[in-house]
């Protein structure tokens, strides 16, 4: 069993792997893939922990690194907001719910809400 650390950020290294310890720049675990989905992308409506402000997160999308980057500045381009990735997540800031499906239905997902 690999070395299993509580810490997850360090003020001298910042984010910190979860599966080996070590600074995310020299993590040793490789390359972690997105989970597998179901082949729907599912957008929902969330504003916990935000201090009340909303956000409209996409999830399912099966990306990962550099692809989820580029599909999350074009979806701040279409909504004309910011926004970020976490995770395998991609994170919109306002109700942006109607003008993510339109945008990824126009490039080929299958796109459903969820959630409130």
């Amino acid at each position: 069993m690999g070395k299993k650390s509580g810490l997850v950020y360090s003020t001298e290294h910042g984010r910190l792997c979860h599966g080996c310890g070590q600074p995310e720049a020299r993590c040793q675990c490789g390359p972690t893939a997105p989970p597998a989905g179901d082949g729907w992308v599912r957008i929902m409506r969330s504003n916990k922990g935000r201090g009340g402000k909303t956000v409209s997160i996409v999830s399912g999308l099966g990306l990962a690194g550099a692809d989820l980057k580029t599909l999350a500045k074009q979806l701040k381009q279409q909504c004309g907001v910011g926004g970020a990735v976490k995770d395998f997540d991609i994170e919109i800031q306002g109700d942006q719910r109607e003008k993510i499906k339109t945008y990824l239905e126009s490039i080929g997902y299958k796109v459903k809400f969820a959630g409130g």
